[in-house]
């Protein structure tokens, strides 16, 4: 069996004191390991969000323990051995969109040249190589959405989530994007773990964890060789 990438045991996170307190996430145990193609259901609200932001190291539990085994401590993980596309608009607008996706490769101390290489032959990959000059606010929100993708897959990371990943493009469109995805993330031998309400995306990963009011049930990861 392949060793855990992330792993959550007991996790919880409260925001907020006293009555006024909002309990995201309860008790939630789960574990990723490389091969797992994984969906997160659940209703708006329910905590999604609040679970991929936990396991990319974004946010910190209020109770229970995270722990990346694969990967090492907290402070490794980002930028290169784990890629998130958030849910809403995330590109920097100053940089151009070439520059918003090469900027993993910049930040973990490449070269330029290669982390410019790379992210234009991955804007090819997403059908936006037209705009990859432009910076984000003279593209649309789909292209944005693209970019942002594309920006989480680049380089070589070891687990990549993914918060409603098509959820600002048309059917054929998050079909090919999805694809796209997959085809990604199989070259550079990552997990996947993505949130979404689109039941066609869902179908498509192995396993899925359903979460409603914070509760999670993770079932079992149905893992490649």
């Amino acid at each position: 069996m392949a060793e855990a990438l992330v792993r959550g045991e007991g996790l919880g996170r409260t925001y907020g004191d006293g009555p006024t307190a909002v309990v995201a996430l309860r008790e939630a145990t789960f574990e990723a390991a490389r091969g797992d193609r994984i969906a997160v259901v659940g209703p708006s609200g329910s905590g999604k969000t609040t679970l991929l932001h936990l396991m990319a190291a974004l946010d910190v539990p209020t109770e229970g323990r995270i722990e990346w085994p694969a990967l090492g401590p907290r402070e490794a993980l980002r930028p290169s051995l784990v890629g998130v596309a958030f849910q809403g608009p995330s590109l920097l607008p100053p940089l151009t969109v070439t520059e918003n996706v090469a900027l993993p490769i910049l930040l973990a101390g490449g070269p330029e040249e290669e982390a410019v290489r790379a992210a234009r032959s991955l804007l090819d990959r997403f059908e936006l190589a037209d705009v990859a000059d432009r910076l984000p606010e003279e593209i649309s929100g789909g292209q944005s959405q693209r970019a942002a993708i594309a920006r989480a897959l680049i380089g070589s990371p070891l687990l990549v989530l993914a918060d409603e990943p098509t959820g600002q493009q048309d059917s054929e469109g998050a079909r090919r994007l999805l694809e796209e995805m997959l085809a990604r993330i199989a070259e550079v031998g990552a997990a996947l773990v993505l949130a979404t309400h689109d039941p066609a995306v869902a179908r498509r990963m192995a396993s899925r964890w359903s979460i409603t009011g914070g509760v999670l049930d993770a079932g079992v990861s149905s893992r490649s060789p």
